[in-house]
């Protein structure tokens, strides 16, 4: 079996000692004996990492499995639009950044100066949270941990000290991240995750003027700031969707192999459907130039402006039946969905029920973990599939001979470390705070190739993101593009990892 890299040197050292111990009867010593100097261990340890083999490296095309899913079970595909099927160009994030900038100063009054900001590319990631109390972007991981080094107040770091006297954890109760239950007002937080790559762009606008505010001592309240952002990136999309629907070549990405996929899974019997928040005229423009103008004749069903998660979770929402030509919506009840017909909002309770398309399957892929994924999994029992474009650099890097390296040498002086922590003495303390020194350099170091604020969107520096825990929580499979799944046949089974749990033991063949 396949062994991760995590896994095989979870405990490397644990590893070493016991084929050393095994051998004692010969002479041969544990690398952490208590006889030798830990100025021995540690060369020890570095030989054994320098004798390794690096990790062979990650396919980027490959689909990655958190749950076991057989495609031959799946009947029905479904997909969003916007970064599942229609991948975007970086120009986008800038256009998104000009428009929400210019409604600040032209709707919200704000200092005409801030037309002067420019855009900053990989400033953010998502998955990252902002406080709305105390105006801080900041990266947690799976455990609610702050990942110290990864806070800024606009675009200036904050120190660790100040981070620990204002939170008074490193640790983040889990009703100031994820709300608590109001009757009258529904969830209430003081944390909003920025989850979706729209989202990105609205980071950097975001910190970029609360930046300029305290570079220029104005007073501003982080909450109305946040409100005040987001509602003018979000009111710039009907603008974004038009400029984009006129010059589709400089904004989107021309994938040839989507159109070869849908013919792929068409030759296979499958059914397949569209549900998209974005409108008709905007998509339509995407889909002809990515898929081709007959891009219609793919879909069983196609869904715009479905307002998800909304679509996902209300009860009553009537669907209706869209005029592509006056670009309005029809009041003639709909009772059947039918191929080629464009419809408008809806639920999946009506589409469910009108196509008797329900559970295992169906499998749907979305770029979001929450409002793509999360209710369709959790409510009706449909696989899902997320796509995560971010993989292609994140992939590059793990693929990067240096950082394999630094890796590998990161997890055995950890080990190191963990086995020589209880030596005694000043020499032991200071050679052990040697080794936490370095062990802190490699840490950054691994964090800083992903992005140099952040790092990673899957890790901090050791454990799972806070975005990674919702993702493998609510995908079954996850890749970097939707054509990706050219590379399997309509019945191939993907098949999860067994990772090495804490308690395990440590084994070549585990």
């Amino acid at each position: 079996m396949a062994m991760t890299c995590r896994g095989l040197l979870s405990r490397p050292l644990r590893l070493a000692d016991s084929l050393l111990r095994s051998s004692a009867r010969f002479g041969r010593r544990s690398l952490t004996t208590t006889t030798g100097t830990l100025e021995e261990a540690y060369q020890r340890t570095k030989e054994l990492c320098l004798s390794k083999k690096l990790p062979r490296d990650v396919k980027p095309e490959a689909v990655f499995a958190c749950n076991e899913l057989d495609l031959g079970e799946v009947n029905v595909y479904g997909f969003d639009y916007d970064y599942t099927l229609a991948c975007y160009k970086p120009s986008l994030d800038d256009l998104l950044y000009e428009l929400g900038r210019t409604n600040l100063i032209n709707k919200f009054k704000y200092p005409k100066a801030i037309a002067d900001l420019k855009y900053i590319p990989n400033f953010a990631v998502r998955g990252l949270h902002y406080d709305i109390e105390k105006g801080l972007l900041l990266k947690l991981d799976s455990f609610l941990q702050i990942q110290l080094g990864s806070v800024y107040r606009g675009l200036s770091p904050v120190s660790d000290e100040e981070v620990l006297e204002l939170y008074k954890n490193r640790i983040i109760p889990i009703a100031y991240v994820e709300g608590t239950k109001n009757s009258a007002q529904g969830v209430k937080t003081k944390m909003v995750q920025l989850a979706d790559l729209f989202s990105v762009p609205e980071m950097l606008l975001l910190c970029q003027v609360a930046e300029f505010f305290r570079a220029h001592s104005l007073d501003y309240h982080p909450e109305i700031l946040f409100h005040d952002v987001k509602t003018a990136v979000q009111g710039a999309h009907p603008i974004m969707h038009k400029i984009v629907a006129e010059n589709v070549t400089e904004y989107l990405e021309c994938n040839p192999n989507i159109r070869r996929y849908f013919q792929h899974l068409a030759s296979n019997g499958k059914k397949l459907f569209l549900v998209t928040n974005s409108p008709f005229h905007f998509v339509d423009k995407g889909m002809r130039y990515i898929v081709g103008n007959d891009w219609k004749d793919f879909f069983d069903v196609t869904i715009v402006q479905a307002r998800k998660p909304k679509f996902f979770t209300d009860e009553s929402r009537p669907i209706r039946l869209y005029d592509t030509v006056s670009r309005t919506q029809l009041w003639d009840r709909v009772t059947r969905l039918e191929k080629g017909k464009i419809y408008f909002e809806g639920t999946i309770n009506q589409l469910q029920d009108m196509t008797g398309w329900k559970g295992h399957q169906v499998l749907y892929f979305g770029d979001h973990p929450y409002s793509d994924l999360a209710d369709v999994t959790l409510q009706h029992g449909w696989r899902t599939g997320a796509i995560i474009s971010e993989l292609d650099h994140e992939i590059k890097t793990l693929n990067d001979e240096s950082f394999k390296k630094d890796v590998n040498w990161l997890q055995m002086l950890t080990q190191l470390i963990e086995d020589c922590q209880d030596r005694e003495g000043k020499e032991a303390e200071a050679t052990l705070q040697q080794w936490m020194q370095e062990r802190d350099m490699l840490s950054q170091r691994t964090k800083t190739v992903f992005n140099k604020q952040f790092g990673s969107v899957f890790r901090t520096y050791q454990n799972p993101s806070y975005f990674s825990r919702r993702l493998f929580r609510f995908a079954d499979i996850y890749t970097s593009s939707i054509s990706n799944l050219m590379h399997y046949s309509a019945s191939h089974t993907f098949y999860p990892r067994r990772g090495v749990m804490p308690h395990e033991y440590t084994s070549l063949f585990v």
